[in-house]
């Protein structure tokens, strides 16, 4: 297991420095000049020079991709273009928001799904399945967007129960925060939710069917015994790959939601970022967002071990 867990940080170290290339050369690729967008067309050419200077943008690219690197290494990623303030600060005041309503959108949807699969497998052919695998059919398919809105008009402006858009910190009001978030929880919460009840409904049945739990309704057990016990732990090992995939939500944001729900998020900041051609800011989310994928999914192949204990590591 140890030899196992130290090549993998190994390969994540190398995902982590491909990454960063290609995300540095994508964006360096794009047609425009950030100093001019940042500057504006009537600056003059000492102005640009002197930007293009502080920027390092005067430098070849390996000069400046290597330059860059080193100084991310110890956690620096530069001079936001855009805002023109530090970048790790401005990134962690938007991470901490899009860390909040994408955890509790996770626990939810983890809450929810894993038992409405289970239920339709152990249930399959009834009603209890069939209004479940509508109700999933119905998350995968629904575009986020629309659902905001709709949520938007129903909530908020015709039965006044939540607020329509903004973020409030818990810490500074729990109960505002609480009903701010409800709307963007549940909307970045509904695919997840489809998808993981699907997938343990689908792993649920393959395990059901297997012969060691034909022998377990042999010998008399427990229905709740059987399908926990011995037939569930089994079935979670796709279910939580697909969860591990989420993390990419949770930490990178979804920008659709927080967008409709007008949420100072991670995702929010990418798009504008994006759009500003501010490549040192996007260049900072990317590397943080490919880090979280990277170590959630080693979490994830470790507790393959843990979850069935066929699985070992050589």
């Amino acid at each position: 297991m140890t030899s196992y867990i130290i090549r993998r940080l190994i390969y994540t170290v190398f995902i982590i420095l491909i990454v960063s290339f290609i995300a540095f050369m994508i964006l360096h690729l794009i047609p425009g000049d950030p100093v001019i967008v940042m500057l504006g067309a009537e600056a003059t050419h000492e102005e640009i020079s002197k930007l293009r200077q502080e920027l390092w943008l005067d430098h070849s690219l390996p000069v400046q991709y290597f330059h860059w690197i080193s100084n991310a290494l110890q956690g620096d990623f530069g001079l936001s273009i855009l805002y023109r303030e530090k970048v790790m600060p401005l990134v962690f005041q938007r991470l901490i928001v899009t860390l909040h309503l994408g955890l509790l959108a996770f626990i939810f949807s983890t809450v929810i799904a894993i038992p409405a699969g289970v239920i339709s497998a152990v249930r399959r052919g009834g009603y209890l399945d069939s209004l479940i695998t509508l109700f999933a059919n119905l998350g995968v398919s629904v575009p986020v967007f629309w659902l905001g809105i709709l949520m938007i008009y129903v909530f908020g402006l015709k039965l006044g129960l939540l607020p329509i858009f903004g973020y409030t910190p818990p810490f500074d009001d729990f109960w505002l925060s609480l009903k701010k978030s409800v709307m963007p929880v549940l909307c970045l919460a509904v695919l997840p939710v489809a998808s993981i009840a699907r997938q343990t409904r689908s792993s649920m049945l393959e395990v059901i069917g297997q012969d060691y739990i034909r022998t377990a309704w042999a010998k008399g057990l427990r229905e709740r015994a059987i399908v926990l016990g011995h037939a569930l732990r089994n079935a979670l090992i796709p279910v939580v790959t697909l969860q591990g995939m989420m993390i990419r939500v949770i930490v990178g944001g979804a920008a659709l939601t927080e967008t409709v729900f007008n949420i100072p998020g991670m995702g929010s900041l990418i798009v504008r970022a994006v759009f500003q051609r501010d490549y040192v800011l996007v260049q900072a989310c990317i590397m943080i967002i490919a880090l979280a994928v990277a170590l959630a999914n080693l979490l994830v192949d470790i507790s393959y071990a843990w979850l069935d204990p066929r699985i070992r590591y050589e």
